[in-house]
């Protein structure tokens, strides 16, 4: 195996999504020699069949419903359908101005760009086609795959995976979505708003198990509004092709038919015959095992993104490789909270936190020292002309912090970022409520919220 020309790297990163390209950005802006070595194309999941692209089917979902209910702002408008190949065309314009930008800034950073398939072959080199890249440190960053469950075997055509499902040639007359979590109800969401008749299927007892339970029973609430169908509580048992789609059959016997079967029960991440184990990385599961500085268990190898087991989020990944790329230039760069993420399910409405939620609050503090105060979007006016609904929920240590912000209703998601503010900054409520927000705006329900928090609400009952 050939040496790449006696070079030796100061960072050979494994990897160029999310977290792998972050983190090569910001170590050649710090100084550090950088190869980048990528087998499909920069940006990875998030960028080509993640997070970019179901947005874009989302907003082109929502442009669909505002057509059909345009009637109600006094707009005459008629629906005529979807041309799904026409909607596909936008999204792949979207993805692409980004991926020529971003092909453009790893090359003014300087970044050696090496395109091919990696396996890490010692703790300090990674073989790409034959050729060797050696460096003085290894970041592994490798990302995820779409998972299935055992004798599910995923066709790309009736039984299919988020990849299949962001490049179908039509849209469904009727889908059976197999997991309730974000990427499930991100879906369902975008085909009913395309036309199809969808039924989500989760094995836990709520939509969107990991947000606070308020914010699950509200998009529910919202979803059986939109005749979003939905089976909770029970799992999966098998599929079957019938004469036309697929039967699904769940643990308790009961059946359900459609055309297609999108299968989103997360994504699994992409380790296994890549050298990891063999350089002594320390694994579990397939993930990496790193400590709060993405370090593994070798001096010489880091590992982040959807490879370890952190919140599988592309900004978890950005913050993680920059995090990495500071720690190998001698910054001291500060641990991510992750309670302290900001985490958003952009379907319709909108679901946003940040922090713990009520239940983990009184688990670490104690029911009788947490408080929760639910402020209901009726109350706010620009939601109301957007005609939406939802609530912004705090959780509040008693007389300290606000720890948890909870949100549902649309465009929730443009407000998190001053609630990741005010939970990181460990903001009181009335320090929040002092401050001035615009009227009339989304952003002032926040405000609103804190000020009854406070003791002194003014558009809320006492």
């Amino acid at each position: 195996m050939a040496n790449d020309a006696s070079t030796v790297f100061d960072l050979v990163i494994l990897g160029g999504g999310s977290g792998g390209y972050a983190a090569a950005l910001r170590a050649s802006q710090l100084g550090l020699d950088v190869a980048l070595i990528e087998k499909g194309k920069v940006g990875g999941t998030c960028l080509h069949n993640g997070c970019i692209p179901t947005k874009a089917l989302l907003h082109a979902g929502e442009v669909a419903d505002q057509t059909r209910e345009s009637a109600q702002f006094g707009v005459k408008a008629t629906f005529e359908g979807i041309d799904i190949e026409a909607v596909h065309t936008y999204k792949d314009d979207v993805i692409s101005g980004l991926y020529k930008g971003l092909q453009g800034l790893i090359a003014s950073r300087k970044v050696t760009y090496i395109e091919g398939e990696g396996r890490l072959s010692s703790p300090t080199s990674v073989d790409v086609d034959g050729r060797r890249v050696e460096g003085r440190h290894v970041l592994l960053a490798t990302g995820s795959v779409p998972k299935s469950v055992p004798g599910l075997d995923i066709d790309g055509d009736r039984i299919i995976s988020s990849d299949h499902a962001l490049k179908l040639n039509r849209v469904p007359k009727s889908a059976i979505i197999l997991g309730g979590g974000v990427i499930g109800v991100e879906f369902a969401s975008a085909w009913k708003s395309f036309g199809t008749e969808v039924t989500v299927v989760e094995g836990l007892k709520h939509l969107v198990p990991a947000e606070d339970e308020n914010s699950s029973k509200l998009l529910e609430r919202a979803f059986r509004k939109r005749g979003i169908k939905f089976n909770l509580g029970t799992f999966f048992d098998k599929a079957e092709y019938t004469q036309d789609g697929v039967r699904v059959t769940l643990a308790d016997g009961k059946t359900f038919e459609a055309e297609v079967l999108l299968v989103a029960i997360g994504r699994g991440p992409v380790s296994q015959g890549l050298g990891y184990e063999e350089a002594g990385v320390a694994m579990d599961r397939g993930y990496v095992l790193v400590d709060e500085y993405m370090r593994t268990n070798v001096e010489t190898i880091s590992a982040v993104g959807d490879l370890v087991p952190t919140l599988q989020l592309a900004h978890v990944g950005f913050a993680e490789g920059i995090l990495v790329a500071e720690r190998l230039a001698g910054e001291r760069p500060v641990p991510i909270d992750y309670d302290g993420v900001p985490r958003v399910t952009y379907c319709h409405p909108e679901v946003a936190s940040v922090g713990l939620s009520e239940a983990k609050a009184k688990e670490i503090y104690g029911a009788d020292k947490v408080v929760a105060l639910k402020y209901n979007l009726a109350g706010n006016g620009k939601s109301k002309i957007l005609k939406t609904a939802g609530e912004i929920k705090l959780v509040q240590v008693k007389d300290g912090a606000v720890v948890g912000v909870h949100m549902v209703g649309d465009r929730m998601g443009e407000q998190v970022g001053e609630a990741q503010l005010i939970y990181n900054w460990e903001a009181l409520p009335a320090e929040v409520a002092q401050l001035i927000h615009a009227h009339p705006t989304q952003n002032e329900a926040l405000g609103e919220a804190h000020l009854a928090l406070a003791g002194k609400p003014l558009h809320s009952h006492d």
